[in-house]
């Protein structure tokens, strides 16, 4: 049974994410990989300004695989996510972890004082609610003066050519498609895109950048140097989802500046948009 969700989240969503994190856990993912995944999404982040005073969030935890990472350095973790079956998968993946406090809620649900946090990050997951801005607003709320925010939103292709954009419409259209099917079905398709697509698009690349080509605009050259696992996830995350949003940098900035954040940067490198926001008051 599904406990009563805010408005700004979809049942439908929920189950899916749960559904592919009981799929794809990421425990057999060396960790020499999730380190070199996790650098890609908080090199923006002062690592330095971590340390075992501080308690913080990770909004939307999933398997916990950037929980794995954080809670180590830190006073106390705070992992929220609204489907049950992804908290379960993550409290499993971070047994060891014994500063971390799991909470079956979501982004607007309110469970942490007004603040109360001295770092938050949310990578991946508000551009799958119904009110984006809605969501950075309670993850702002949450967060003490004076701490950092980072934040990982879909791009909506701003700094790539309108060929690539439109590669991207194609296979939108089989998305929507996908996402409808019955899991077990959607679970099959995304691992033949994975297989047929991903794989050989992401080998091709790194067999051009090898040859001294520039292939950051080439479809999946982020996958060159990633296992089969990760595509799989991604492909299944990608595909298998019934709502999707995406967000140009300066539409991100914006929301985030609405929220009340400052001093916003934005990292330079794949994946696209990654921001770190700054909370220089109390709410």
């Amino acid at each position: 049974m599904f406990k009563k969700l805010d408005k700004n989240i979809e049942k439908k969503v929920i189950q899916d994410f749960g559904n592919e994190w009981d799929n794809f856990d990421q425990s057999t993912i060396k960790s020499i990989e999730l380190k070199k995944a996790f650098d890609q999404y908080f090199k923006i982040f002062p690592q330095s300004y971590l340390n075992k005073k501080l308690e913080g969030f990770d909004m939307g935890c999933g398997s916990g695989r950037w929980s794995k990472i954080i809670a180590p350095k830190v006073k106390k973790l705070n992992c929220l996510d609204p489907s049950s079956k992804a908290l379960n998968i993550a409290k499993k993946n971070l047994i060891k972890n014994k500063n971390i406090f799991y909470y079956n809620k979501g982004v607007n649900e309110k469970i942490l004082k007004k603040n109360s946090q001295d770092f938050g990050y949310c990578l991946g997951v508000l551009h799958h609610i119904n009110n984006t801005q809605k969501g950075i607003n309670s993850c702002y709320e949450a967060l003490k003066k004076n701490s950092p925010f980072l934040i990982y939103l879909y791009y909506r292709f701003d700094n790539k050519p309108l060929w690539f954009k439109l590669i991207w419409i194609f296979s939108d259209f089989f998305r929507k498609f996908i996402a409808y099917l019955p899991f077990s079905i959607k679970k099959i398709i995304t691992f033949l895109i994975a297989l047929l697509i991903y794989y050989p698009l992401s080998k091709f690349s790194k067999i051009f950048n090898k040859l001294g080509f520039n292939v950051s605009n080439f479809p999946l050259s982020d996958y060159r140097n990633k296992s089969f696992y990760f595509m799989a996830t991604d492909s299944l995350d990608r595909f298998g989802t019934k709502l999707e949003k995406r967000f140009t940098k300066k539409e991100i900035k914006k929301m985030l500046y609405k929220a009340g954040f400052k001093d916003i940067k934005f990292s330079n490198s794949t994946p696209y948009w990654v921001a770190i926001a700054w909370k220089k008051k109390n709410s």
